[in-house]
């Protein structure tokens, strides 16, 4: 017997409403128009001006929403949820924000960022194949940028990124900024693709589109590397080291249960012996791993203290609601909190970040999207579907993140932050493309007991 459907959310009751209407041309194509815009995006993220990213941005948003006007609504789903849920928080602390024009202008980058999540998660639901397409392009944009990158080591020594603090334990070391003019940034980028090359070399089939995938993880470890970023170092160890975990976990689920228990210890254990003799072997590594544990005594290091001294004091002063989301807003309240020369356009920190933008629910939101999204990987990592390897892959990019993300805030610049979000529609595609297969299961009538089973 079949089960009544569930009512439609509230929220989505104004999805489906042209689904009705004579179809033109455009929308008989919203797939492959979609698809093509979103790979024009993701290649584009290092190469395309503020200007053209915003353009690719507000045309994935209307596309969505032309999209959704013609499907029926399904259900909202606990990715959908969360992010609802530090949508909802980030309104709410921009009516109450002491600047609220400011913080305005951040909730509206914020939505315009969201549209992009949602177009990738309808394709991906609608088609799976697009995951292969989509980052395939993101590959070529970050192939293009880590050979840039790595060019720059030939460059006129004026023209590279250097350390010209005396005070730094890491003064003179050249660093790679690429497209990006950014080290911390461009290492940033490459943090959250290395994983998704990976997967991809694993789940193509055909030798050039593999050798594709592996000359890009390849130069982009090696571009992340010479970016000397300390973050995006640690983020890579956690990412890439999460990631062959969960793949030897998974490979090895039929195993016996001793080999199940002492694969993954065995693992563990050589990662750490081949990153001691690194460190201890190699001495740019180790005199930039030396700067993190020289306190006040390195200039970066002496920066974020301060900086997370300051941002300490406005959290204090508005613990629930913050000063609303958005680096303008931050740029404008900032300044009366900061100690003298010790200029900043961040938190530094993710965690303080949320905190400072909405408070103590925008933490609490941010850490439950991230709990659901990991969650919602790991299960769909278990799975046989087309997304159960590309949602490890996310995992750990999740992962490199979040290890990046307790001294940085390079997260919420575009180049990351859409990487990331892609990341995110993969896990809520994933577990969409389950729960169809579930509920087309449950409509499946069992035998009754007078019929041959």
């Amino acid at each position: 017997m079949l089960s009544p459907a569930s009512p439609t959310p509230l929220l989505l009751r104004w999805q489906g409403l042209l689904a009705g209407s004579p179809a033109g041309s455009i929308t008989q194509h919203l797939p492959l128009i979609s698809g093509l815009v979103l790979c024009a995006l993701l290649a584009g993220l290092p190469l395309v001006t503020r200007a053209g990213l915003s353009l690719l941005i507000a045309a994935c948003g209307l596309l969505w929403v032309l999209w959704a006007l013609r499907t029926s609504p399904g259900q909202i789903g606990p990715i959908n949820l969360a992010l609802l849920a530090v949508l909802a928080v980030a309104l709410l602390a921009t009516g109450f924000s002491p600047v609220p024009v400011a913080a305005a202008k951040g909730l509206m980058k914020l939505t315009s960022y969201l549209g992009v999540y949602a177009l990738m998660r309808q394709l991906l639901a609608s088609s799976p194949l697009w995951w292969d397409r989509l980052v395939a392009a993101l590959l070529v944009g970050q192939l293009f940028t880590s050979v840039i990158g790595i060019r720059q080591l030939y460059a006129e020594p004026s023209q590279l990124a250097r350390w010209s603090d005396n005070n730094s334990v890491a003064e003179g070391t050249v660093r790679i900024y690429s497209t990006l003019d950014n080290p911390n940034l461009l290492g940033g980028y490459l943090l959250p693709i290395l994983p998704l090359a990976a997967v991809a070399v694993l789940r193509w089939r055909t030798l050039p589109r593999r050798l594709f995938a592996l000359l890009s993880l390849v130069l982009g470890i090696v571009a992340l590397v010479l970016t000397y970023s300390r973050g995006a170092w640690m983020g890579m160890v956690a990412s890439l080291g999460l990631l062959g975990l969960l793949l030897a976990m998974r490979q090895t689920r039929h195993w016996p249960l001793f080999w199940r228990r002492t694969l993954p210890l065995l693992l563990l254990v050589g990662t750490a012996v081949a990153l001691v003799v690194l460190v201890t072997q190699v001495e740019p590594l180790r005199v930039r791993v030396m700067s993190l544990v020289a306190g006040r005594e390195d200039s970066s290091n002496n920066f974020r203290i301060n900086v997370w001294t300051s941002v300490l004091a406005m959290i204090n002063d508005r613990p629930w609601l913050g000063i609303g989301p958005g680096n303008t807003a931050f740029n404008l309240i900032y300044p009366l909190y900061q100690q003298p020369k010790f200029n900043a356009l961040s938190a530094y920190s993710i965690p303080l970040e949320l905190l400072v933008e909405a408070g103590v629910p925008g933490l609490l939101a941010g850490l439950a999207l991230l709990f659901t999204a990991v969650r919602t990987g790991l299960l769909q990592g278990q799975g046989q579907g087309m997304l159960s390897l590309p949602a490890l892959a996310a995992v750990a990019a999740f992962a490199g993140l979040a290890v990046q993300g307790l001294t940085d805030t390079i997260f919420f610049r575009p180049e990351v932050q859409l990487v990331a979000l892609f990341s995110l529609a993969t896990l809520a595609a994933a577990a969409a493309d389950d729960s169809r297969a579930a509920g087309a299961s449950s409509f499946v009538r069992a035998p009754e007991a007078s019929e041959p089973a």
